[in-house]
């Protein structure tokens, strides 16, 4: 499969301190950063350091905070309450489409995406696994793998597990590991939704999971479940089954921080998509956002835009 290059290794992304979850607040530019307002008081936020904010129910927030976040290149997702359901989101400092055209082809080429397919279900296996497997195959080793790792966390912790069952309508119908599992998912989809952005990728176009805007979050979130969010799961419900959302996202925050996560997760889409990455190769289009787009042509290829053409 012929390699493109990424616009760039986004420094940035990798070095940041994760993500924070705001709800019930007032958010406000201040100085050269931005503050949150709650009942508790006043909350400086180092938003440049910062590689997600993810805005629950009863947040707003200015168009001046808005600006200096979308500025510093801070992904924006406004989410439903403790993060599980996701509405919109902002965009991130690549301007450069190549990453996404690139992405497309693969996706609509059956061959190229049943490798890469292949590539993301073998990436998340400790054992080598013959490419030759078909797809099928290697979705039922997924799912038996899965739950063996439900089953050795439960008899590590102690914490009864009946299987993955949840209530998308009645929150508190599913049980303490369930509501734990899925506060976890949702923060390790929003951090790898951050990334995918960054790096210039569509959250839509997925290669395992399919006809939704999230569906390459989801396939790229798969890598890390059975390592991040199921144990960590299983440990916070053994503790305590208390303020279960709050201590989730806290946990999920300092994990992905001090594993150095964000440091992993562009290499790893790079892996499963076949693209070769060198050091800062930077796009016009992100040294002046502004600058017109090129043009297609069919001989051609591209040619710059902003110009005025006459035919031959």
């Amino acid at each position: 499969m012929k390699k493109i290059k990424d616009l760039r290794v986004l420094p940035r992304f990798e070095d940041g301190l994760s993500f924070i979850y705001i709800e019930h607040a007032k958010i406000e530019k201040e100085s050269k950063s931005i503050v949150s307002y709650d009942k508790k008081g006043k909350t400086m936020i180092p938003i440049a350091n910062i590689s997600l904010l993810m805005l629950g129910p009863g947040t707003s927030i200015t168009h001046n905070a808005i600006k200096t976040i979308a500025e510093v290149g801070c992904l924006i997702e406004w989410c439903g309450e403790r993060g599980v359901r996701f509405y919109s989101e902002g965009h991130g400092k690549t301007r450069n489409s190549r990453n996404l055209l690139y992405q497309a082809t693969l996706s609509v080429i059956p061959s190229l995406r049943l490798k890469v397919a292949k590539k993301m279900y073998i990436t998340r296996f400790k054992e080598e696994l013959d490419t030759t497997e078909t797809i099928q195959t290697l979705r039922g080793k997924e799912g038996a793998r899965i739950r063996k790792a439900y089953k050795e966390e439960s008899e590590r912790t102690g914490v009864p597990w009946h299987g993955r069952n949840y209530s998308r309508n009645n929150w508190m119908d599913a049980d303490a590991i369930n509501r734990a599992l899925s506060t976890a998912n949702s923060c390790l989809y929003g951090i790898c939704h951050a990334a995918i952005v960054a790096a210039g990728f569509s959250s839509a176009i997925g290669f395992i999971h399919t006809g939704k805007q999230l569906s390459f979050v989801y396939d790229i979130a798969d890598l890390y479940k059975t390592e991040i969010t199921i144990p960590l799961a299983f440990e916070i419900v053994q503790k305590s089954e208390r303020k279960l959302g709050t201590r989730v996202r806290y946990a999920c925050r300092d994990y992905f921080y001090e594993s150095r996560l964000l440091k992993r997760i562009i290499p790893d889409i790079q892996k499963v998509l076949y693209v070769e990455f060198t050091e800062d190769e930077i796009s016009k289009y992100d040294i002046d956002p502004s600058i017109p787009a090129g043009l297609w042509d069919p001989n051609a290829g591209f040619i710059e835009g902003g110009l005025n053409y006459e035919p031959d």
